[in-house]
């Protein structure tokens, strides 16, 4: 079982996490079926095939991406966490800078949610 927690969200906006509390922050984690690790390539292969994205770290339970706006080059912080005991994957999506995101991380997981509903 990995002791690493998603960090919390700040109080600014521009951040949803499945571990968040509160209603502006929460949103609900994607399960998978496949074993942990093939869970964890496919939703590597959805993300991948975003534009802009680069994975900054891996272990067998977590990924660490970079997303970058097209225009502004901003960076958001898209991490996940595979739960296997509960088939889980728990996320946080985060802007670096800046306060409001336009709803712009909560948006992308839910696209990713979309994109990988039938293949987790």
């Amino acid at each position: 079982m990995s002791t690493r927690a998603l960090p919390p969200c700040p109080s600014s906006p521009n951040c949803v996490s499945t571990q968040a509390t509160d209603e502006s922050h929460a949103i609900a984690p994607f399960r998978y079926r496949k074993s942990k690790a093939e869970a964890k390539e496919s939703l590597k292969a959805i993300v991948q095939a975003i534009p802009r994205t680069r994975l900054v770290e891996e272990d067998e339970s977590y990924l660490h991406y970079e997303f970058t706006s097209l225009l502004l080059r901003f960076v958001d912080d898209v991490e996940f966490l595979l739960d296997d005991e509960t088939k889980t994957i728990h996320f946080r999506s985060a802007s670096r800078t800046g306060y409001g995101d336009l709803g712009v991380n909560r948006k992308r997981m839910e696209e990713i949610r979309s994109l990988a509903s039938d293949k987790l």
